[in-house]
């Protein structure tokens, strides 16, 4: 088969009487064999006693392949003809996870989906009406929820240390080379295809400011935009593709410098696997020459049709008149979130795998290592992946949906949160956010 591709909240009370799954491995299919859905399965790969992946459903057949799924089909209609597994995971792009996710919700499948749920907010609502009317578990991969330096930070604050929490300051250093990737060249670089930066990527942040602050994201300001990538700032000389370029040894950008070494390093790991699906190692430079001369990771920066923004700043005003701010920025080495937090008896500093707490009272200074790797995508989010899809095999197994950190609910707040600061920064508006 081949693929083709209101705004209040209704939703009606979720069934309760799912029955837990205790006789066999929970079975799941993937819609959507990318690198995310793929980091998934396999956890599941790797624990065969409490999980097993039935079918794959993806438009490429190297990716039905590297799945290891052993049925296959191009497309995820045919998981509605009979129900041949307990889950399914949507990991396709942003803007094609409404119609599957309503359907095989519909057809009883629980749902675990990458964020965003959707891009609009229309749609992120009309995804939480059909999976609660479906009555089926629902989990969103707001990963950073589950990570072992989020329970450090959220248990410094829970723990009233700090006092009560006054504000809050984030940084996302997505990285110089990470955003010429995948918002410059890769398939997030422009919004009608995607979604905003704010959404996309940042939405985790989001969402992690509601999750270790227990408040509600109430009033937003917004600024930012397309600084650098972009036709002007193109050095004389240039080409439009990196291997034609005579400048392209003193471009930081430049995509032999960024994907050349990493094929020796890593084989066909992330990002070479999203370059091509045809070099396996060092030895496989041809291909990856031929994938930057006909694909779209040889395109110069300044010449490419992206629109997302590479620069932008949030002020927030929370419930319990909690302030913080909130910047994402492309242009720092790629390294995990900064965070502080002010209370009224003291302070914290994490860095994504410290944290340093700092209390006025006695004018200690402590600092607590996480024991993992923070919060990036390449190290599977600091134990975030692996402890979310463990997390949501727990609820299905156990029937106890509480193991699920991150459902339709708590996922739709920072949705309308991430479109209340999109429009601030297009309008110039301060802008309310509506409640879930």
């Amino acid at each position: 088969m081949t693929a083709t591709g209101s705004t209040t909240n209704t939703a009606t009370p979720a069934r309760t009487d799912r029955p837990a799954i205790t006789d066999r491995p929970v079975r799941f299919a993937l819609v959507g064999a990318g690198n995310r859905g793929l980091t998934y399965t396999d956890w599941i790969r790797r624990h065969p006693d409490r999980a097993e992946l039935v079918a794959v459903a993806d438009p490429r057949a190297s990716a039905r392949t590297a799945s290891g799924a052993s049925t296959q089909f191009e497309d995820w209609r045919p998981l509605l003809d009979e129900r041949i597994a307990d889950a399914v995971i949507v990991a396709t792009q942003d803007r094609e996870h409404v119609e599957p996710i309503l359907a095989l919700a519909a057809a009883g499948y629980a749902i675990l989906t990458e964020k965003p749920m959707a891009a609009t907010e229309a749609d992120c609502r009309r995804i939480l009406d059909g999976v609660t009317s479906a009555g089926v578990p629902f989990a969103v991969c707001h990963v950073l929820r589950y990570t072992p330096y989020t329970d450090l930070v959220k248990g410094v604050l829970d723990s009233g240390v700090l006092g009560s929490i006054v504000s809050l300051d984030l940084l996302e250093p997505v990285g110089w080379w990470h955003y010429a990737h995948s918002y410059v060249r890769g398939p997030w670089s422009r919004e009608a295809d995607s979604s905003p930066m704010i959404l996309a990527k940042s939405s985790h942040d989001l969402d992690w400011i509601g999750y270790v602050t227990g408040a509600r994201i109430e009033t937003v300001a917004s600024f930012g935009g397309l600084a650098h990538f972009k036709p002007e700032n193109a050095p004389a000389g240039s080409a439009r593709n990196c291997l034609d370029c005579a400048v392209e040894p003193d471009c930081p950008y430049s995509g032999p410098k960024l994907y050349f070494p990493a094929l020796r390093e890593t084989g066909d790991a992330w990002p070479i696997n999203h370059v091509t699906d045809a070099a396996h190692g060092p030895d496989d430079q041809a291909e990856l020459v031929r994938a930057l001369r006909e694909g779209p990771y040889g395109r110069c920066v300044y010449h490419c049709d992206n629109d997302v923004v590479d620069h932008q700043v949030v002020a927030m005003q929370l419930s319990g008149g909690i302030t913080a701010t909130f910047t994402m920025t492309a242009f720092t080495e790629q390294t995990h979130r900064q965070v502080r937090i002010f209370g009224s008896h003291g302070w914290l500093r994490g860095d994504g795998e410290k944290v340093t707490v700092h209390t006025f009272a006695d004018d200690r200074v402590v600092t607590h290592d996480a024991g993992a790797s923070g919060s990036n995508a390449a190290d599977g989010h600091g134990g975030g992946d692996t402890a979310l899809i463990d997390a949501f095999v727990t609820a299905l197994a156990t029937g106890d949906p509480a193991h699920i950190r991150s459902n339709g609910t708590d996922s739709l707040g920072s949705h309308l949160a991430a479109f209340a600061v999109e429009r601030s920064r297009l309008g110039g508006n301060t802008e309310t956010v509506p409640r879930s």
